[in-house]
């Protein structure tokens, strides 16, 4: 139903989540970022509060699997879940329930979890993983997209995928980025390939915007000099 990569940048120390699913608004609920902590993907039948829960943890000094283990143990319906998570050291965690859906797998790579259930094929995961491992030249955020699409290559979900999420964390309390495509009948993550495409020139212009708006590009429209 939902296949899933976090990464950390260790040039950078950006964390991020890249993310599809056959239902609708995956990004709405399962990819989870926060600026110097981590990111955490959550996801099979999703509870959207698991994620700020075990960031909150790392925030209060918690390596990545002691902060999945104060979330997932003794918590009602936990077998239903499957959590991945990295912080901004590289640590690693991830967690597979009993009731997961279909052929599912993890596999950890080099400061990167790849995570999936109902899966064409257990080696999607791994695909993920070698294809993070082969880009730490890249942005993080390119990684992620290039590792999720390996994912796709590698035979993906069982059946049809319609939306997609891209989330990075870097510096700033808001995601450098945070791109989806909420629905679509085509291909949700070359979409949202063409997506960070058209976003990644503007990227840094948002950042200026914010931080120092006499600075920041115009934004091109009647009236903004």
């Amino acid at each position: 139903m939902t296949f899933s990569i976090v990464g950390h940048c260790t040039r950078t120390n950006m964390t991020g989540v890249a993310i599809t699913t056959s239902s609708i608004a995956v990004a709405s609920r399962c990819p989870w970022v926060r600026a110097g902590i981590g990111a955490v993907a959550t996801q099979n039948v999703t509870d959207p509060s698991l994620g700020p829960l075990i960031l909150d943890f790392i925030e209060q000094g918690f390596d990545a699997q002691d902060a999945l283990d104060k979330v997932t143990e003794g918590r009602e319906n936990i077998d239903y879940r499957q959590l991945t998570v990295v912080d901004t050291h590289g640590d690693l965690a991830h967690f597979t329930g009993a009731n997961i859906l279909g052929t599912n797998k993890v596999v950890e790579g080099a400061s990167c979890v790849a995570a999936g259930n109902l899966l064409s094929s257990a080696e999607v995961p791994r695909a993920m993983a070698e294809q993070f491992e082969a880009g730490a030249h890249l942005h993080l955020a390119e990684r992620l997209l290039l590792a999720l699409k390996a994912g796709v290559d590698a035979g993906g979900e069982e059946g049809p995928t319609h939306s997609s999420g891209l989330k990075v964390a870097h510096v700033n309390s808001w995601p450098l980025v945070d791109l989806r495509i909420d629905w679509t009948d085509g291909d949700p993550v070359n979409e949202l390939m063409d997506l960070w495409k058209a976003y990644e020139p503007e990227m840094d212009a948002y950042t200026t915007r914010a931080i120092d708006p006499s600075a920041a590009p115009s934004y091109g429209v009647p009236g903004d000099l």
